[in-house]
């Protein structure tokens, strides 16, 4: 196993590489370039999904303002969009913390995204047709590429494999045709994304086993077959609860030994 400090920068680059994780970013229409503000986002945002800014860290706009070098206005705004996000959370007078971490939110949060994704998944299923199965054959296409170089180089091609997972994902249900549903989901995927990358501060991701869900959720939805798709789907998004769990019970580990010594 990596150090966790390793696996824990990984995690962040990969975040930083992949962008804005498709959330509604205004482009200045003079440089067709993000705004500050929203550069200030994109920023905070894969901070916090990465861990970097760690659950529960108070968000001090003094310190922010140095680390991000925006003003202090633009921060304000900035937390205000994350927390409705879900990410930040605010507590009145005394400013602005990253949203607490614990195993029943991230049960609530598998539970919520399965429902949705596996529901969305069934509608675009009973609604195939040939553009989005080529949609999904493409996103698997390069999916499947980022996995085998992953085994190669898991540091160079991380963010790669990332950005695919998603976007395989996000083609699954793209024919579902509900723009609520999309974007419901997109909320529950980054939530449950915040979570795997902590999870990854202890240990790697198990990734010969999504690859062979991934390959069988591909050939479930190309058969239209239904049961299986959402059998599968299901525990590969109930997976990354099961990371965090083991993640929490290495922390409580850690901490009665820690209690042990002082005695």
């Amino acid at each position: 196993m990596k150090p966790s400090h390793v696996l824990a920068r990984r995690a962040v680059n990969v975040l930083n590489r992949m962008g804005f994780f498709g959330a509604d970013i205004r482009m200045d229409a003079r440089t067709e370039q993000p705004s500050v503000a929203d550069a200030a986002y994109s920023r905070l945002r894969a901070d916090i999904l990465g861990g970097e800014l760690l659950p529960g860290m108070k968000l001090k706009l003094d310190a922010l303002r140095e680390r991000y070098d925006v003003s202090v206005n633009t921060l304000r705004e900035t937390l205000s969009r994350l927390a409705a996000d879900g990410l930040v959370e605010a507590e009145g007078q005394r400013g602005f913390a990253v949203m607490p971490a614990s195993l029943a939110d991230l049960i609530d949060i598998t539970e919520t995204r399965r429902l949705l994704e596996c529901h969305a998944a069934r509608l675009s299923v009973e609604r195939a047709d040939l553009e989005w199965e080529s949609r999904l054959v493409a996103a698997y296409h390069k999916l499947s590429k980022a996995e085998e170089l992953v085994v190669q180089d898991a540091d160079q091609h991380a963010d790669l494999l990332e950005t695919y997972n998603r976007q395989f994902h996000i083609a699954l249900i793209s024919g579902c045709n509900s723009r609520w549903l999309l974007h419901f989901h997109g909320l529950m995927y980054d939530q449950s994304l915040r979570y795997r990358m902590l999870a990854f501060r202890v240990k790697d991701f198990p990734r010969d086993q999504s690859r062979r869900e991934h390959k069988q959720i591909l050939d479930a939805a190309l058969a239209r077959d239904l049961e299986t798709l959402v059998t599968v789907l299901g525990t590969h998004i109930t997976k990354g609860a099961e990371m965090y769990a083991e993640h929490e019970a290495a922390l409580q580990g850690h901490d009665k030994v820690k209690r042990k010594v002082k005695r």
